[in-house]
């Protein structure tokens, strides 16, 4: 190993007199950084209770790019950017080079650390990389909100032979991780809001509610609207006897009542589903209680399935219990199933499918879909023969190739047991939700806006157990837990990297992030100054001793990052 990249791991040599960053001022591409160059500001100076710290690498994401194109609308910034700029970059490895008086017996120069980015200080969402300067600058400050914000320390330890990309890219994985960990309530939310609707066709049937309404678990407020006798009568009683409060709704377009964590449908009416949809809270279950087919299908609001966690469930009854305990809501793949992964060829794309090859009891068969042949091919590259040295079937498919397509795909018209949408567009939401087999899931991983509708059937959920859930973010433990996979070799996220560059690359990097250029991530590393944007493969040319430490030519691995620095460092 050179002293230099000795003496850079130690982080104890003089700091520069200058810091540079990429200052975002508003929304659009023009209004980041200064004549397409990051600006240099003063080092900061940082207090007793304060670190300094240096950015290492940063992995650039697709959620920066909403911010470029929203700016100061978007929901995370609350601030006037053209006076006090945002530096994006939340997937970050940094090295503490700086501690307060303080913390001393805490920390100590060369403390390597990964960030949760879902920052909370006092109750208000302080982003790393949108309220708080985030990995596109070389040094940062961070203070209590950071060290000892609502969920204790956000900064989780890193082992000092782990990569540097390698760490910084825990967080996206984290995300994907997690996607597979999501728990459901398999009962009503104790201390929640309840509402039972019935209908014209339900009005005739017989219901009951096993559990959920007992000493052992029941709402605060139970709301009631047409709801049959006498299992209304039933209801009431068992509610005035434990002291929940009973709400008569005559009126459902109109209710006294703001949300509720369970809405319960005695008749899948979609008309009906469609009006009480938007009354479900954060984390809502909706049941539906039927033994027929929709006559049509439902607008969903698949934006709120994936940002608020809604799941609609559902049994053909008549104990309402039973919808939501009998067939509880999976989310893990299917061991032995079939996983289809729509937009698979992206960077989050791969990492998904690069799980679901390398979990134990993973599926048997795993369908590739993106409308990029070059994506595709880059995806068979990787992982076709590592999934078929496991015995899996692994099936590349472009939906613009019509003909091909829909020969390949009759194949699997029973229906796939796992379904994960990483394309954040309705008709494919809609189109994916047809082919869930009985007790399918499908997972809408694409962060489409709230607001967003899709026509789904949803007579799946009461007659098939067929689930839509949905999520894309990652909490500390997913991290620890992702990062620990990391560092003993479980998963890779080496593997995702498709290029890199410096910090004056950064705006060219998202730029190529945003016109998905690379199949994979993007990873700058804001201490080496200038170096342009490079695929891994052309690194042949360029640096053609770190190309040689790549695997098989193509993917970054921890020691090509040692030889890239060392080279490249100031």
């Amino acid at each position: 190993m050179s002293d230099k990249l000795t003496t850079y791991r130690r982080a104890d040599a003089p700091l520069p007199p200058v810091n540079y960053l990429w200052p975002l001022y508003g929304a659009g591409f023009e209004n980041l950084g200064r004549n397409d160059r990051p600006i240099a500001v003063p080092m900061p100076t940082f207090g007793p209770d304060e670190l300094l710290v240096r950015h290492d690498a940063c992995g650039l994401c697709f959620s920066d790019i909403k911010v470029i194109k929203a700016g100061q609308s978007h929901p995370r910034i609350y601030r006037n950017m053209q006076e006090n700029p945002v530096v994006l970059g939340h997937e970050v490895a940094l090295t503490v080079v700086g501690v307060g008086q303080n913390l001393q017996d805490q920390y100590r120069v060369g403390d390597r650390f990964i960030i949760q980015a879902d920052i909370y200080a006092k109750g208000v969402n302080l982003a790393y990389g949108y309220e708080i300067q985030g990995g596109l600058s070389q040094y940062n400050v961070l203070d209590w909100k950071v060290l000892n914000g609502d969920d204790g320390n956000y900064l989780i330890p890193v082992k000092p032979d782990t990569g540097y990309a390698e760490s910084a890219l825990t967080e996206p994985w984290a995300c994907v991780i997690a996607a597979y960990e999501l728990q459901y309530r398999t009962a009503l939310k104790a201390g929640g809001v309840t509402w039972i609707v019935g209908t014209e066709y339900g009005k005739n049937r017989e219901y009951t509610l096993s559990s959920g309404l007992d000493a052992a678990a029941h709402p605060a407020r139970l709301a009631l609207t047409n709801v049959p006798e006498p299992f209304a009568a039933r209801l009431r009683a068992q509610a005035t006897a434990l002291g929940v409060e009973v709400i008569e709704i005559a009126d459902p377009t109109a209710p006294p009542i703001e949300e509720a964590d369970d809405i319960i449908l005695l008749g899948a009416d979609p008309d009906i589903i469609e009006m009480l949809s938007p009354y479900l809270a954060q984390f809502g279950v909706m049941a539906l209680i039927d033994d027929r087919p929709m006559p049509r299908r439902v607008a969903v609001d698949v934006g709120r399935i994936h940002y608020n966690r809604w799941v609609y469930v559902g049994g053909s009854g008549p104990d309402i219990a039973q919808a939501y305990s009998a067939l509880p809501v999976r989310s893990t793949l299917r061991p032995g199933g079939r996983a289809w992964f729509v937009g698979a060829g992206g960077p989050m794309g791969r990492m998904h499918v690069q799980r679901a090859i390398q979990t134990a009891d993973g599926p048997a068969v795993i369908v590739c879909t993106d409308v990029s042949d070059l994506r595709l091919n880059d995806l068979r590259v990787s992982y076709a023969a590592e999934a078929q040295a496991k015995g899996i079937e692994f099936v590349c498919l472009n939906p613009m190739n019509q003909a091909e397509y829909a020969a390949a795909m009759a194949a699997f018209r029973a229906g796939f047991d796992d379904i994960i949408v990483l394309a954040p567009v309705p008709a494919v939401i809609a189109d994916a939700a047809t082919w869930l087999a009985p007790q399918g899931v499908m997972n809408i991983f694409a962060g489409v806006n709230r607001g967003t509708m899709a026509q789904i059937d949803l007579s799946g959920a009461y007659l098939q157990g067929t689930r839509i859930i949905g999520h894309s973010a990652s909490s500390i433990d997913d991290m620890k837990l992702m990062l620990f996979q990391a560092e003993t070799g479980v998963l890779s996220p080496n593997r995702s990297v498709a290029a890199v560059g410096s910090l004056t690359a950064a705006k060219e990097g998202l730029r190529a992030v945003q016109d998905t250029v690379y199949p994979g991530k993007v990873v700058i590393y804001p201490q080496i100054r200038d170096f342009p944007l490079t695929a891994l493969p052309d690194l042949k040319d360029k640096l053609p001793s770190v190309y040689a430490l790549l695997k098989d030519g193509r993917e970054w691995t921890n020691e090509a990052e040692a030889e890239f620095l060392r080279q490249m460092l100031p």
